[in-house]
């Protein structure tokens, strides 16, 4: 269980709750920073130098870092490298940017949404124009989307009230799933709350007005809602119905926590902020190693619980919320800072997900023009040197595969024998193919492929059918001529086969595709289905697929469908990180 609190101790959280509910929230206005924040740069004071922290995972190596303490102790991993930093927690965002703005800290720490949608207004000055630095962690498991009845896919949020926080995390994510569900912000309704949790003024809060259709919220939250992550009772604090349509666990690839740095301090200092990535990447290598070995060293680990306990969620007593806020945060390291800021092919970089959210900035007019946000040119492999995780170094990590695949075609196979391949869908599109055609090259279907890499890279923890479908009219013809059953049966699974070595054929191309632009994809994530002629675009009639009456139906059924399914739920066929 995880949290991106506010006011984040689980058990005050609870109290809190039902005086929460009787409550009507409070909606705002989404302001641009600009009508909240006076651009007026104050110069940056660099002795003991101050460093904003938020409530989440990743947040947990830093502190580690400065030797479990708001203040950097001589012996830590921050002071060896000749800094001194002063840390302090700030979850409200626009706080944040008024410090870094005034020059109490160089430093924003953010996600890639909530750093684009300060650009607009620090970019006014080249001396507050941030530079992101260093990616910290994907969310994976902390987030999720909660929705009533009515939505069964993310299509279905056309028309609907979505419950959001203003400058928080969750924006990010909103824009990546309406995009990829073919919407846009000026598809939905957005009713926007100024806090995250634990208050009537929140996303969960409004979740139970009667007018809200789908809410973003954190895991503890959504957990709530939905009487424990299955489908709400209408008992307790669940609301009937609702269940979670997708959480960062299935979309773990959207929402990128980072650091960035003001303009002035990073040409002045750049050395100092060099200091301060490789001693954030020594930290997350200091971090892994200690929970891995947490037994070995129960003293540590215990001192590094309470500290981050008492600087994230104000009391040391919190180290289970503490270890559950590491859960939901899958740390990128070196080799994925590399491919953040530096690999041109990779389709989650900075330059993708700072487009992404401008686009959907945009269209929720928070900002009047989207801002590309400079990056850091490191070397993020020599600023590594010499630093270890889990015994190798850090270098040396490898992905490893998320699913069973054994009990992914298993799950797959049953529910195309329910029909049901559409239980959990999140998402679809179809490539089609021309008649008695086998091979899909990349010539004739790259724009798919690599729509194919995007949404494989953005939810690795969904699985991704890849579902051949054949033509009926040979089925037909013969029906109609009076063929005997045994004929007619053969011809069913010579479609099948057919389908399902044409579905084969695309899911290996897509792998070598990816590898000739030198991504690795997780296998594990693909299943192959072949549907012969049992799913049918022109539809069922009295048991037997509908007779094309037009060219354009006839080739309509030959197609080769991809589907990002949410599993979630099947917890023998995902593997978590």
């Amino acid at each position: 269980m995880s949290n991106r609190l506010t006011q984040p101790i689980v058990a005050i959280w609870l109290i809190l709750l039902s005086s929460v509910l009787m409550a009507k929230p409070q909606y705002v206005d989404y302001k641009p920073l600009a009508d909240v924040v006076a651009l007026k740069p104050g110069e940056v004071n660099d002795r003991n130098l101050k460093v904003p922290v938020i409530t989440w995972g990743g947040d947990i190596a830093t502190i580690l870092a400065n030797g479990n303490q708001l203040q950097s102790t001589p012996d830590s991993i921050f002071g060896r490298k000749g800094l001194s930093l002063k840390l302090y927690r700030e979850d409200v965002f626009a706080r944040q940017v008024k410090s870094y703005v005034a020059g109490e800290t160089p430093y924003l720490r953010g996600t890639v949404g909530m750093i684009s949608a300060a650009a607009e207004l620090l970019n006014g000055d080249p001396r507050t124009a941030p530079v992101v630095v260093y990616q910290m962690t994907w969310s994976a498991g902390g987030d999720a989307l909660v929705v009533k009845p009515a939505i069964r896919s993310a299509k279905d949020l056309k028309g609907k009230t979505i419950a959001l926080q203003a400058y928080g995390p969750h924006v990010d994510y909103a824009a990546r799933i309406l995009k990829d569900a073919g919407l846009s912000f000026s598809d939905v309704t957005v009713r926007w709350l100024p806090d995250l949790t634990g208050s009537n003024n929140s996303p969960s809060a409004a979740f139970y007005e009667g007018d809200i259709d789908a809410a973003f919220v954190i895991i503890p939250d959504a957990l709530a809602l939905t009487s424990g992550g299955t489908v709400g009772t209408g008992s307790e604090d669940s609301v009937k119905g609702a269940r979670i349509l997708l959480s960062t666990r299935t979309a773990d690839k959207v929402i990128a926590d980072v650091y960035a740095v003001r303009q002035d301090y990073f040409k002045s200092h750049r050395n100092k902020v060099e200091s301060f990535v490789s001693g954030l990447m020594e930290g997350e290598a200091a971090l892994k190693a200690l929970v891995k070995n947490q037994s070995g060293e129960a003293k540590a680990y215990r001192s590094m619980l309470e500290a981050s306990a008492k600087i994230l969620l104000d009391s040391e007593q919190a180290t289970a919320d503490v270890e559950g806020l590491y859960g939901d945060a899958n740390f990128v390291g070196v080799a994925g800072n590399q491919s953040f800021f530096a690999q041109a092919n990779y389709p989650r970089r900075l330059e993708v997900l700072n487009k992404e959210i401008n686009v959907g900035l945009q269209q929720a007019g928070i900002v009047k023009k989207g801002v590309e946000l400079a990056k850091a040119s490191f070397d993020y492999g020599f600023l590594a040197s010499g630093i270890t995780a889990n015994g190798g170094n850090v270098l040396a990590e490898s992905a490893k595969p998320r699913f069973d695949e054994g009990k992914v075609a298993q799950l797959v196979n049953q529910r195309q024998q329910q029909q049901s391949m559409q239980q959990g869908e999140l998402f679809s599109f179809e490539v089609f193919f021309a008649p008695n055609q086998k091979s899909f090259s990349i010539d004739l279907y790259q724009t798919a492929f690599d729509r194919v890499l995007e949404l494989a890279s953005t939810y690795g923890g969904a699985i991704i059918t890849v579902e051949g479908n054949s033509d009926p009219m040979e089925y037909l013809r013969a029906r109609k001529g009076g063929q005997v059953p045994v004929v007619l049966g053969r011809i069913k699974q010579s479609a099948r086969n057919l389908s399902l070595s044409r579905a084969q054929e695309v899911r290996d191309n897509i792998i070598q595709y990816a590898a000739s632009k030198n991504l690795s994809l997780d296998t594990s994530q693909f299943a192959v289905v072949g549907n012969g002629i049992a799913n049918p675009k022109t539809g069922i009639c009295g048991g037997e697929p509908c007779a094309p009456k037009t060219e354009q139906e006839w080739r309509s059924n030959m197609r080769v469908e991809f589907r990002i399914i949410q599993v979630e739920a099947e917890s023998d066929v995902f593997m978590p990180l």
